[in-house]
């Protein structure tokens, strides 16, 4: 998987707000209750993180990072003491080369104890991203269980499709406060897709095109805080393509995706400047998996006169090797 650009106010935005359904009171001063062993003194580890590589190596992650301490063994979140009071607001870090950045957006401060700690976080890119992601922030409460909350698609209302999402990579490990560092290992648990469109003759595309999209079905609705899994793949996420400078293809920067199920359905719908509407349906041979991206190359024939029909065809799908035949868009 390609690298590409850190959008700083984007990643920050996924992960910085914490609400609640029920909201619970603060508890007080650093008690050890539920997660800590009695200590009341409150300690705040090094963090360092590495995350996985498309062959699966792992790289120090450069990044955002949000740090969920639950209770030990459990799913049941913890909490994270913010000046003295408990609270249900994760840590937060900026991370460069695996290593925190600076002071912390916020610690995790937590008394001496065993914790299941759930970290959540975006990588940074050198290579452009698409700039619109988001997402639905799960529901944090203390004393709440982690595996009945999730990471959801936004809705692009008042339509029925659904925005891209912002990258994600997960871990779940053990941690003794007092007496180590929080390491995570994170591994991306979403997919990336790119669409490329271009004359067939690699001219320039047709001046009645007035616009292009991509519709891809079989996308999960969310996934899991605590497991990272994904559930309910039956939505539709819809983004555009922009027109390149030279007017030769037009293209998305890399979406990112949940998880899709085996065949999801990917259209591509191109509006001229007469306001007819032309629909390629084509459902893909394999599915959206986390840390993978697909490039589609679709070539155009000549077909975009403002009266005329005609046919396009997929010449090449990058990582998937695969050539499709498409019948003329009547």
């Amino acid at each position: 998987m390609k690298k590409t650009i850190f959008l700083a106010t984007l990643t920050a935005a996924i992960f910085a707000g914490c609400s609640s359904d029920n909201p619970m009171l603060p508890v007080e001063g650093g008690n050890g209750n539920n997660g800590g062993e009695g200590n009341n003194e409150l300690i705040s580890p090094a963090v360092r993180a590495t995350v996985n590589t498309p062959d699966n190596a792992q790289s120090p992650m450069s990044g955002i990072l949000e740090v969920y301490p639950c209770q030990a063994g459990t799913s049941i979140y913890y909490g994270n003491y913010v000046e003295d009071v408990l609270t249900p607001f994760p840590g937060m870090y900026t991370l460069k080369d695996g290593n925190t950045l600076g002071n912390p957006a916020r610690a995790i401060s937590l008394p001496v104890g065993t914790y299941n700690m759930i970290y959540w976080g975006t990588p940074k890119y050198e290579e452009p991203i698409y700039s619109n992601p988001a997402v639905k922030d799960p529901q944090l409460t203390l004393g709440g269980d982690l595996s009945q909350q999730y990471f959801g698609l936004r809705q692009n209302l008042p339509d029925t499709t659904y925005y891209p999402v912002f990258d994600l990579v997960y871990a779940v490990k053990p941690a003794n406060i007092g007496t180590e560092e929080l390491n995570a290992a994170m591994k991306r648990k979403v997919a990336g897709l790119k669409v490329i469109v271009k004359d067939k003759n690699n001219g320039i595309l047709s001046s009645s095109i007035s616009g292009m999209k991509v519709n891809i079905g079989g996308i999960a609705e969310k996934l899991n805080l605590y497991t990272a899994e994904p559930v309910n793949q039956t939505k539709t996420v819809t983004f555009p393509l922009v027109l390149s400078t030279d007017g030769t293809q037009m293209s998305n920067a890399t979406v990112m995706l949940f998880p899709s199920a085996t065949s999801p359905l990917f259209q591509l719908i191109i509006t001229l400047k007469n306001g007819t509407v032309k629909t390629f349906k084509q459902t893909l041979s394999a599915p959206l998996k986390a840390n993978t991206r697909l490039t589609l190359t679709l070539t155009l024939g000549d077909i975009f006169s403002e009266e005329e029909t005609g046919n396009f065809t997929i010449d090449n799908w990058q990582e998937e090797s695969e050539t499709i035949e498409v019948p003329s868009l009547n």
